[in-house]
């Protein structure tokens, strides 16, 4: 579920909050594991409440037809609110997800759901006419019940500017991570809700995550002495440290991941620098590790293998 890519920005993010803290606490693999793993585990967590709220807005129809039916005089309407959706099949394989459930226990995710925005969207919701038609469809196909739980999340989740905006202040990590969360949330919805909520990283792709960030570390000094030269007329203090961070993560994965094509790496640190560092920072990470992988192939220091080989 989470690529390589998401794994490198964690890494980037993890070195550069080491890099706040004291000199003692820098170079120290526990702490550095420990940071990454907390940024690892809040995306997933993250991404179970948005799953979690997203199917509280469907099961929300049952208790507004509750609540209608005990109005003082309540309409012929009120009496017979369709709640076929809280039922609805996508819904209740959700709810039969062992894992889905274990891990909102776990992590006391329940905490994060704000009963008032359920019921909130839940009203604009139920007057949609993508809901309307949805309920006039006697016998919905499974994909046609599992379109309308999306089109929740995409239109009445994420499409509501004021829930978005409490996203922002009251999940952690959102701001920094709704990219992320709209990817998964997208392969979610394509996966037939197959998911492991336990288990979302592969252990193949949390050994990359820890290897490459112990890398980092551990090379800092031999990885500047590469890059520190291709910096031209650069002052290496001017330069930005998420610019320094990504050439130190895009040497080593030259040297020590044989598996990553070269221009794989030299393409998705363009990218990232793009998106998290400085208008010129994509050109700017180009060159440098452009330069600093010929100086290495010259000196025949690349090895690189069919990914799965030894």
């Amino acid at each position: 579920m989470i690529s390589r890519r998401n794994i490198r920005v964690k890494v980037m993010q993890t070195l550069y909050t080491l890099a706040s803290l004291e000199n003692g606490a820098q170079g120290n693999k526990e702490t550095a594991a420990r940071l990454l793993n907390d940024k690892l585990e809040n995306v997933l967590d993250i991404f179970t409440v948005c799953v979690l709220y997203t199917l509280r807005i469907a099961q929300y129809a049952e208790t507004d037809a509750q609540h209608r039916s005990l109005k003082y005089l309540p309409t012929e309407e009120d009496m017979n609110v369709n709640t076929r959706i809280a039922a609805n099949g996508f819904v209740s394989k959700m709810l039969g997800n062992v894992s889905f459930n274990e891990k909102i226990k776990k992590d006391k995710l329940n905490r994060y759901i704000d009963e008032e925005w359920v019921k909130k969207v839940y009203q604009i919701f139920s007057k949609s006419d993508e809901y309307l038609q949805y309920l006039d469809n006697k016998a919905p196909t499974p994909a046609q019940e599992k379109e309308i739980i999306q089109y929740i999340w995409d239109k009445q989740i994420l499409g509501n500017e004021d829930l978005v905006g409490y996203f922002m202040d009251e999940l952690p990590g959102w701001e920094d991570d709704c990219d992320l969360i709209g990817m998964l949330m997208q392969n979610f919805f394509k996966s037939n809700s197959k998911f492991n909520f336990l288990n979302l990283l592969s252990a193949e792709k949390r050994e990359y995550s820890v290897e490459l960030l112990q890398a980092v570390i551990e090379k800092e000094g031999y990885c500047m002495e590469l890059i520190e030269p291709k910096l031209n007329n650069w002052d290496k203090e001017r330069v930005a440290l998420i610019d320094l961070l990504l050439l130190r993560m895009g040497v080593c994965e030259f040297l020590y991941f044989p598996t990553i094509p070269t221009k794989v790496t030299i393409n998705e640190y363009i990218d990232i620098a793009k998106q998290y560092s400085t208008p010129q920072s994509g050109q700017f990470v180009n060159g440098v590790l452009d330069n600093v992988l010929k100086d290495l192939v010259k000196e025949e220091k690349i090895r690189k293998t069919e990914r799965g080989n030894s």
